[in-house]
Order: C-alpha cells, then sequence, then structure tokens
C-alpha cells in the first residue's frame, strides 16, 4: 500500500503549505507568491527535464489543459478567501472530498464499498464539526464580509470557491488518467512549466508589479519546496494501478492535523482541544476507508 503512504505524504503538505501560505502573505501579494513560488517549483523539477522528454504531442496538450485548470482554481480560490469568511469559504472547500468522490466514480468507474461509503461520511462530518462547531461550546461569530460591495457580491464569491473546488476535483481525476500512460517526472515538469507560462501571461496582461522583497520572503521558499515534494508524492500515488480516486481524496484530508498544530504554536490559536476532538473524526474516516474489506 505505498499509494497509501505516497498520499498521506501529499496531505500533510498540503496542511503545511496553508501554514506556508499565510506566513507568506503577511509580505506579499497573492499573486507575487503564486508566480514566485511556482517559479521558484520548476527551478526545482529542471532535474528531471531528460526523463520528461519523448511525449506525444496529445500528452502535451492535456498536461497544459491540466495547468490551465489548477492556474484557475488558484486564482479563483484566493479570490473567494479574500472577500468571504474563512469559516463559509472552509466549508465550501469541504465540496472538492464530494466531487472528486463523485468523479472517481462516475468517469473512472470506482465503486465504492460500504467502508469507503463510512469513511466518506466520517471525514465529512469531522469537517463540518471543526468548521460549524456542531459539538461542542457555541461557535463564535464569523468575521463579516468588509464591505458593502462585497455584501452584494456574496454569491459571485461562493460560486468562485464552487468552481475552485470543482477544478481541483477535475485536476487530480486528469493526474490519474495522465499516469496511466506518463510517468510522474514528464508530468510533474511539464505540468509546472506550462503553470509558470500562465501565471507569467497573467502578470504581463495585467500588468501586475512584482516586488523585489519578495525574493527575500522565506515562507515562500518553503512554500515551493513543500509544493513540490508533494505532488511529486501524488502523482506516483496516481501512477500505481492499485490507487483509487476516491480512497487518495479521504487520505488528503489528513492535513487538517498540520493545520491545527500550526494554528495553535505557529499563530497561536484557542479551542485546539475541540479542533482536534475533529480531526479524530476525520482520522477515524481515513483508517475506515483504506481498512481492507471483502
Amino acid at each position: 500500500m505505498t499509494w497509501i503512504l505516497l498520499a498521506l505524504v501529499y496531505g500533510l503538505l498540503k496542511g503545511g503549505r496553508e501554514i506556508a501560505k499565510k506566513k507568506a502573505m503577511n509580505k506579499n501579494t497573492v499573486m507575487e507568491v503564486l508566480l514566485i513560488y511556482t517559479f521558484i517549483g520548476f527551478l526545482m523539477v529542471i532535474p528531471r527535464a531528460p526523463h520528461a522528454m519523448g511525449l506525444d504531442s496529445k500528452y502535451y496538450f492535456l498536461i497544459a489543459i491540466k495547468s490551465f485548470v489548477i492556474f484557475l482554481a488558484w486564482i479563483l480560490s484566493f479570490r473567494a478567501l479574500k472577500h468571504l469568511p474563512v469559516s463559509l469559504y472552509g466549508i465550501l472547500d469541504l465540496s472538492r472530498v464530494l466531487l472528486a468522490t463523485l468523479l472517481g466514480v462516475f468517469v473512472l468507474h470506482e465503486v465504492l464499498k460500504w467502508n469507503q461509503l463510512l469513511g466518506l461520511a466520517l471525514v465529512a462530518a469531522g469537517l463540518l464539526a471543526l468548521k460549524f462547531r456542531i459539538f461542542g461550546k457555541k461557535k463564535e461569530t464569523p468575521s463579516k464580509i468588509e464591505s458593502e460591495k462585497d455584501k452584494g457580491n456574496a454569491t459571485k464569491f461562493v460560486i468562485m470557491a464552487f468552481g475552485s473546488c470543482l477544478l481541483n476535483a477535475i485536476s487530480g481525476l486528469m493526474d490519474k488518467l495522465l499516469m496511466r500512460e506518463i510517468s510522474g517526472a514528464q508530468l510533474q515538469f511539464w505540468y509546472m512549466l506550462f503553470l509558470l507560462l500562465f501565471y507569467l501571461i497573467y502578470v504581463l496582461i495585467t500588468k501586475t508589479k512584482i516586488s523585489k522583497t519578495v525574493w527575500k520572503n522565506a515562507w515562500i521558499w518553503i512554500l515551493a519546496i513543500m509544493f513540490v515534494i508533494g505532488d511529486a508524492a501524488l502523482f506516483a500515488a496516481n501512477g500505481n494501478p492499485d490507487s483509487r480516486v476516491t480512497v487518495m481524496t479521504l487520505i488528503k484530508q489528513s492535513g487538517c492535523f498540520v493545520t491545527i498544530i500550526g494554528g495553535k504554536f505557529v499563530f497561536h490559536e484557542k479551542d485546539t482541544a475541540y479542533r482536534f476532538f475533529c480531526a479524530a473524526i476525520i482520522f477515524c474516516g481515513i483508517l475506515v476507508s483504506v481498512l481492507p474489506v471483502g
């Protein structure tokens, strides 16, 4: 079950990226962070270039589509998160789990066993409890949308958040399909190259200014390292013929443990005991979903 461990590595690093992202945003803008950490990430995968050549033209096209899907997903998610309360955005992001599972079932024709259905239900319950505080003490009032204009556009930002979740789910499905025919080195190199090109084109067209101080932001470098290692692990997991999108979708939610610990020790957040309770529910769901059953 190596692919399970690789998916777990991705999930934990994904949680770490959320912490690094928040820290990086303290010094630089959204587009500065996205562009530079993608650029650094691409530099890190250049050594894989010799193993990435020789693809048929159709695969370059498909990888470019995947990169464009992620390019759009990240922009949508950042813009939605900027205007919506974090608590609301968090629960909207949960739909990614459900969307990816549905794609795995309807596109790849994966059959959910009873333990995977139970696992999905537990993961959803844990995340819902974490965001809405269904159990425990009364939930604190979430931050309000900052301006009257944002209130009027709230529906638009909710749609953008759902759009980001759907695009991420599509990207995960494309990973599984592409890894049936190409290697992880090929997918990661060209995916990063196309993604970088899309961000460069966006910056040039929108005339977005990139501050020189962005290179001194250590959190962007940390973010890039975790991004490259995490994606390498995920692509390797997808390359395993025994791997299942539905199960990996659940495993990747393990990143919540990292964000809870980071919230406690990095951002000095309160109420971590309740959050660990929610995380325990999620962990149980992950364990149930990967248990071998007849």
